[in-house]
């Protein structure tokens, strides 16, 4: 299943994270504390876990989100 974050916290990442914007997580943990999701640049890269909080999307929105964003990225 997909998993998204909503980020709570951009500081010293102001180009690269939009403050209350959703984004998809790529992998959880890879390092400890920290998340790697898809950014602002549509690479994926590590931040702070703690910049982030879990959301849940309707069934419907993941998989558009999937399909039409990740598919493409």
């Amino acid at each position: 299943m997909l998993k998204f974050l909503i980020c709570v916290k951009n500081k010293n990442y102001e180009t690269s994270l939009e403050k209350w914007k959703i984004y998809p997580v790529v992998k959880e943990e890879e390092m400890e504390g920290y998340v790697r999701i898809i950014d602002e640049s549509g690479e994926d890269y590590l931040y702070p876990k703690e910049y982030f909080l879990p959301t849940e999307l309707p069934a419907i929105v993941s998989e558009k989100v999937k399909k039409e964003y990740l598919d493409q990225v």
